[in-house]
């Protein structure tokens, strides 16, 4: 048995969702920031219980002896997932109900939770339901023996209790049977919340479902409305690739997206206050288990606040964010010619992205450009850097993408950029067999003068997410960099090519060990006198053999920071963690790089990567860690990484029981957040070099 624990990842992820939900509570955040971060609180939760609880739950039907097998017992984590959600809901509901809702009513927004409404209002939300929401109503009545509706994935219902009215001629001392029906609230068509007119310079706002409560009596005609709870289903969205599939995975994922959407059911969230029989009787209806019943509260799917209309004004919602500029592209007639004297660092969102939309067009209209290669994860809607890469094939560039089709929800959306590609004449690979591409990387080969371009990244090419994810992106020219991109493009195109790496660490090739070597260096640097210091930067740290050497290097004297977003399965505060601190950074923008500090005696390394080290990624992704060697570009991460590791507003410290504990600050008054000292470094950085020339 090992010496070493670890933490579960899921409990884990739990912690980071409670410190996403901890920033609604944060009063120096606006007021519609805090909303949106109970939006995201929601969103995250719901992906959480389509995989990973509808994992679990699948692995509860297996036979006893096969349970055994596997690491955690899945019965005993759904207890304690459900044990550790229940307590956040408690929380969330304590939030926006006592916190949200009297800020919202402080700044003269009027948040309707079934309340009473004047003859105005009711006038108004009834010529609304008639005209908009009627047409889409379509009740539904439970009949026993018979078959039941099919709940959609994540949609919101109301579980109807009613009885049919009395006639002139029946008894009015026979007993009434209740009857019971669903409805769903048609907010796939509408937006959730509703603006009824202003009363004394009060905006009033009001939930789709209230208004659906409140003129039910039109849907049921004849029937007398006794009660309604709202309830929803989220099912298993995990499709499932066959791993060495050799046919058209095409058509495959299709079909498994189809499935998607009817997959077995891993939440059913209902009021907390619908009565024990009306939820043992819808438990009956759909088939479910006690494990997948989760009590909620009266609303539900609040990542719809993330569209919560906002009548008062911008003041409650953070300023506008304007992208810095690099003054050594922006002042270059060519981009090619500016990244031919040195290589170029760029940081998002700080930087504006518009600099690679432009390396990508200037590449699809340079003359001597010859090919244009490229890896596709996650795009955006109307990508801009899908129309570049099509540009470039119509100007008669040699153009090959690798699509990943099995990037998680984005299958469908990568399905359609890549059909859009190839009718325009773009060479596109499709997913490899047992393995994602997660690489974000693209290259520029022209002739004649020999110049080849890089771009390497922490981040996907999608110019959107790019204004709220924190990445990094590199423009090099750097020819041992190109030769070895054009290694591992040939190997996506072929796999049978033979590949070595040296100066790029990738994934299924060196990148596992050479991590290892790199950590086993700072212990020999320790056991010689010297200094061992590590700073890894990462989204998730799960992999437990590079966990097991964590701890070995902590036990030897190695000094270990870790800035983890989410799932971490290293457990700080251990004998032999002794020497580790693990940071979470939750703020405006979400941290999505992956930077790899060594001291190496003082000969410092830095890298950038797509990769966490997580099992996934060292095990079933091709990924990309790349070295940044310029001096100055390299002291540009380092002190980055270290503003993160002196931020004392928005980092929290995680301790042996997965807790966010807030930092200390003692006597120092001087506070640091550190993405806005970031902006001011990088604005400063920039400032400097325009005074430079």
């Amino acid at each position: 048995m090992s010496k070493y624990q670890f933490f579960n990842r899921d409990l884990s992820w739990l912690s980071f969702n409670n410190r996403v939900l901890e920033e609604a509570k944060n009063k120096d955040l606006p007021l519609y920031e805090r909303i949106k971060f109970l939006a995201i609180y929601s969103s995250n939760l719901d992906e959480f219980y389509r995989i990973r609880v509808a994992s679990y739950q699948r692995f509860t039907e297996l036979p006893i002896e096969d349970k055994l097998q596997l690491r955690e017992n899945p019965d005993h984590m759904l207890k304690k997932i459900k044990q550790q959600v229940n307590k956040q809901q408690l929380e969330f509901g304590q939030i926006f109900t006592n916190e949200i809702v009297p800020e919202l009513l402080e700044n003269n927004i009027v948040l309707m939770q079934g309340e009473k409404l004047c003859d105005e209002h009711y006038e108004f939300t009834k010529e609304f339901f008639l005209d908009n929401l009627l047409p889409h109503m379509q009740p539904m009545l439970l009949l026993k023996k018979q078959i039941q509706p099919f709940l959609k994935n994540n949609a919101i219902y109301l579980a109807v209790k009613l009885y049919k009215k009395r006639g002139k001629k029946d008894n009015p001392d026979k007993p009434r049977r209740a009857k019971y029906a669903i409805v769903r609230i048609p907010n796939n068509r509408f937006n959730r919340f509703v603006e009824l007119p202003a009363i004394n310079d009060k905006h009033h706002i009001m939930f789709l479902d209230d208004i659906v409560k409140l003129h039910m009596k039109v849907v049921f005609p004849g029937f007398k409305i006794n009660s309604t709870y709202s309830f929803k289903m989220s099912r298993d969205a995990d499709i499932l690739i066959e791993e060495e599939y050799s046919g058209n995975i095409m058509n495959m994922i299709e079909r498994n997206l189809k499935k998607r959407e009817t997959g077995e059911p891993s939440r059913f969230l209902y009021d907390e206050k619908i009565p024990r029989d009306f939820l043992n009787l819808l438990k009956l209806a759909f088939n479910l288990t006690n494990n997948e019943l989760v009590q909620g509260a009266r609303y539900h799917n609040f990542k719809d606040f993330f569209k919560f209309p906002n009548p008062a004004g911008p003041e409650l919602e953070d300023p506008s964010f304007h992208a810095l500029k690099a003054k050594e592209l922006g002042q270059s007639k060519s981009i090619f010619k500016a990244i031919r004297k040195k290589d170029i660092l760029l940081h998002y969102p700080y930087q504006s992205y518009e600099y690679v939309i432009r390396f990508l067009n200037e590449a699809a209209l340079d003359p001597k450009v010859e090919e244009i290669k490229a890896t596709q994860y996650r795009v955006a809607e109307n990508s801009a850097v899908v129309n570049a890469l099509i540009n470039a094939a119509l100007n008669g560039k040699k153009v090959t993408v690798l699509v990943e089709l099995k990037a998680r929800f984005d299958e469908e959306a990568n399905m359609n950029s890549a059909r859009t590609m190839t009718k325009a004449g773009v060479k596109i690979i499709y997913s490899l067999p047992g393995l994602k591409v997660h690489a974000k990387i693209a290259l520029v080969i022209r002739k004649e003068d020999k110049e080849d371009y890089a771009y390497l990244s922490t981040g996907n090419f999608n110019e959107k997410t790019a204004r709220i994810y924190a990445d990094h992106g590199l423009f090099t020219s750097d020819t041992t960099t190109i030769s070895e991109l054009k290694l591992l493009f040939n190997y996506l195109e072929n796999q049978k090519t033979e590949c070595e790496f040296n100066k790029l660490l990738i994934g299924q090739f060196n990148m596992r060990d050479k991590f290892l070597d790199k950590i086993d260096r700072e212990i020999k640097h320790v056991e010689q006198g010297g200094k061992g210091y590590l700073i890894l930067k990462m989204n998730g740290l799960q992999e437990r053999q590079m966990i097991k050497k964590l701890y070995e290097a902590s036990s030897k004297g190695v000094k270990i920071d870790l800035i983890i977003r989410g799932i971490c399965c290293l457990i700080p505060n251990k004998s032999y963690s002794k020497n580790i601190r693990i940071v979470r950074i939750v703020d405006q923008f979400l941290e999505h790089a992956r930077v790899f500090y060594f001291h190496n005696n003082g000969n410092e390394e830095v890298y950038l990567s797509s990769a966490d080290w997580m099992s996934r990624n060292l095990h079933r992704r091709i990924e990309c860690a790349f070295p940044i060697e310029k001096p100055e570009l390299k002291q540009e991460l380092i002190d980055i990484l270290n503003i993160q590791l002196n931020d004392n507003t928005n980092a929290r410290l995680i301790n042996e029981r997965l807790d966010n504990i807030k930092i200390d600050n003692g006597n120092n008054e001087i506070k640091v957040r550190a993405q806005k000292e970031i902006f001011k470094y990088l604005e400063e950085l920039e400032l400097a070099k325009q005074n430079k020339n």
